[in-house]
Order: structure tokens, then C-alpha cells, then sequence
């Protein structure tokens, strides 16, 4: 189904309320309705699956969100959960998040997860560990980034990990529902994204080193809670995509040392009643989003970048899928613009968690409830 959207950065445009809308976009263009993808299901049974990596062998390694993390065949047998991860606090939106593979992993089998840690006196907060891939356990297990400070908090944890080409880890992190303030803050990590070594060490060349007010980790700022992180495959850089509250929903490239706006400037909504946030939809020194979300929250999750040639006509195309929308977002890139958006299996009525290409170039998802799914795509 095409969606109506309208550009609201980068030209000259009045607002108009009631529309999906896509920053930086021209109104959608018509053209031939293209048949809806084949959704295979590979794997069921999980539990709130929340994030998907692909074994070389041809195996996926899948997270639950209640503190598994489980091997699954290629002929979608699920494995017993790995040992050896640390413990989870698997309350509200918090769990065992997203798993990502070392680039070297053929030869040092390191796995990378995120997950909601237990602080002290009910606190908690987004941390990242590792280990190495031993048969059916998770060995040499090594906490190598902690979220700081600690919440009470059973929300926005963001969460999504995403190796850039230099090797370096970006993790994503949000603003903990109740602290947004502190995402305009620069000595803490809440409502950041955050840039680090494989080891959790702090690269020499982040954009805030040598800053004494100003944590050595981080890359971005003013965000409220980014569920989705992608490599640009032409560009290398990052785009990422992060909740509003009643609408808001944004799609950004995420700038090194940019400020995102969150909770100042935000196309956003007060809960219920409908206000303004903030100070506005736009500021000169605040990065504006490639794309937005109004007046209804989609609540995006997982994205990708198609580089294969498996679906006519889609490569080069971005993906995301979304929890509130149950469907999956096709967007249209031309440089650093979205021109066009299609939402893909609508009749699907199920929340899309996450969204990969595989080594063999197809697409997978992950579907987000109790007998989650992970499905494959055919033309």
C-alpha cells in the first residue's frame, strides 16, 4: 500500500496535519502495484524474539527477550538456550535485546548481545557483553559496555547493535522514559548513541574526547529510544531510527557529535492529551530527521539495507519493520532522501521485531509475541 507523505526539511513546504510524514520526501509517486512478497516461516515457537544474527554454517543465532539466546538450524530446529550469559532483568520493554557477530567471527567466534543489567536497589540499565561461540555455552564471557547511570526504570533501553566498516561497535541506547531530560546532557549515556572499540575500549577519534563535561563514548545525542541501527552500504555511515512518543517517529544519519533533539525539538507528542513538546519541530544547531512520523506512532523496530539482487527492482531499498504499523516499511533512497514509501504485508497482524538480509540475500524477520516467528521473504 502507498502512503501519502510530504517533504518537512530541506524545502520550502507548509506543515499539513493528518498525513504520514516522511522529512526530506516528495508526495508519493504512483507507478505499477507490485505483487506482495511470499512470507515463508523458517522458525516458531520463540519466546519474544528480539534480535537476529546468521552463523556461517548456514545456522541463526536468535535472542528472547525473557534471557535466551538460542541457536536455530537451517532447517528451523530450535536449539536449547546457550550457556554462560550473565543475568538479565527481564521486565517491561528490558530483556536480552539485540546479538550481533564479530566481523572476524569465522575466526574468533565472538557473539555480541545487549541486554537489560540489575543495578543496585531496583535499578538497571542497558549493558553489552560478549563471549565466544563453544558448541551449545557462550565462553570467556566479558561485560565490555554499562549504560550509566542506572534507572528504576522498566523502559526505552534502546539497544540496537551495528559493526561500522572500520570495525568499531555503535550501541544505541535510550533515554529510560522517565530521565528524557538527561538526553541533552553530555555526562551520561541516556538517549545517546555510543561508539567503542570491539573490546569495549574507547576509540582516540570519538567526536567528545577531551571534553571534561562530556562522556568519551559517545557519538550522538538527544535521542528518546533507537530500536533500529543500519550501515549505509554505499556510505558507510550510520542511520538509525528511534521511537516518539504520540508520533515522532524519526528516521535519522546519525551524526558524529550531532545533537538529535530529543525532548527540545521533536515532531512528538504529550501522551494522551495531545501537546507540544519541547520547543519545537526544528533548530539550526539540531540535526533534523531524514524522515518522520505524524500524527501516529508506527513504533519502528530492526532495519536494514537490501544489497542483493533477490527482489526486482528493490536493491539499494531500505527496510524497516514496526511493531504498532504490524507491517514492514519499504522506503525508496536516493542519496540521503527518502522519495518513496510502500508498506509491505499489512495482512500480516503481527509486530515485526526485526529486519536482516542474510548471507544467502534474502530478507528475515523477526515477529515480536509469545509464539514469535522467524520468517523469509520470496518474491
Amino acid at each position: 500500500m502507498m502512503t501519502p507523505i510530504r517533504r518537512v526539511h530541506g524545502v520550502s513546504s507548509p506543515r499539513v496535519s493528518g498525513f504520514l510524514a516522511i522529512g526530506l520526501v516528495l508526495c508519493a509517486l504512483s507507478g505499477p502495484a507490485r505483487a506482495e512478497p511470499k512470507v515463508e516461516t523458517v522458525a516458531h515457537g520463540l519466546v519474544n524474539p528480539w534480535g537476529l544474527a546468521f552463523l556461517p554454517d548456514g545456522r541463526f543465532l536468535v535472542s528472547e527477550r525473557p534471557g535466551r539466546l538460542r541457536l536455530i538450524g537451517a532447517d528451523g530446529r530450535l536449539g536449547p538456550p546457550l550457556a554462560g550469559l550473565p543475568p538479565v532483568v527481564a521486565e517491561g520493554q528490558g530483556g536480552l535485546l539485540d546479538v550481533a557477530l564479530d566481523p572476524a567471527f569465522a575466526t574468533n567466534r565472538w557473539v555480541y548481545w545487549s541486554y537489560s543489567e540489575p543495578g543496585e536497589a531496583g535499578t538497571n540499565g542497558t549493558a553489552v557483553a560478549r563471549g565466544r561461540l563453544d558448541g551449545d555455552r557462550l565462553a570467556d564471557v566479558q561485560v565490555i559496555f554499562r549504560q550509566l547511570p542506572k534507572v528504576a526504570s522498566r523502559q526505552h533501553f534502546g539497544s540496537r547493535l551495528a559493526f561500522a566498516p572500520d570495525g568499531r561497535l555503535f550501541v544505541t541506547l535510550g533515554d529510560r522514559f522517565s530521565r528524557k531530560d538527561d538526553a541533552q546532557r553530555l555526562d551520561n549515556h541516556l538517549g545517546k548513541v555510543v561508539r567503542i572499540e570491539a573490546d569495549g575500549k574507547v576509540p582516540a577519534d570519538n567526536p567528545f574526547i577531551g571534553r571534561a563535561d562530556a562522556r568519551p563514548e559517545l557519538w550522538s545525542y538527544g535521542h528518546r529510544n533507537v530500536q533500529g541501527a543500519a550501515i549505509h552500504p554505499g556510505t558507510g555511515a550510520l542511520w538509525t531510527h528511534e521511537h516518539g512518543p504520540q508520533g515522532g517517529d524519526e528516521l535519522n544519519i546519525d551524526a558524529r557529535g550531532g545533537n538529535h533533539g530529543w525532548p527540545v525539538i521533536t515532531f512528538g507528542r504529550n501522551y494522551g492529551i495531545g501537546t507540544r513538546i519541547g520547543d519545537g519541530t526544528e533548530r539550526a544547531d539540531v540535526v533534523a530527521p531524514v524522515a518522520h512520523w505524524v500524527p501516529t506512532s508506527i513504533a519502528p523496530s530492526g532495519m536494514a539495507f537490501l544489497t542483493s539482487d533477490r527482489y526486482p527492482g528493490w536493491k539499494g531499498n531500505l527496510f524497516i519493520g514496526a511493531l504498532r504499523a504490524e507491517s514492514l516499511l519499504r522506503l525508496e533512497i536516493d542519496g540521503n532522501k527518502v522519495v518513496r514509501e510502500t508498506r509491505l504485508l499489512p495482512t500480516l497482524n503481527e509486530r515485526i521485531r526485526d529486519v536482516r538480509q542474510g548471507p544467502d540475500g534474502w530478507l528475515y524477520l523477526l515477529t515480536d509475541n509469545a509464539d514469535g516467528r522467524l520468517l523469509r521473504l520470496r518474491p
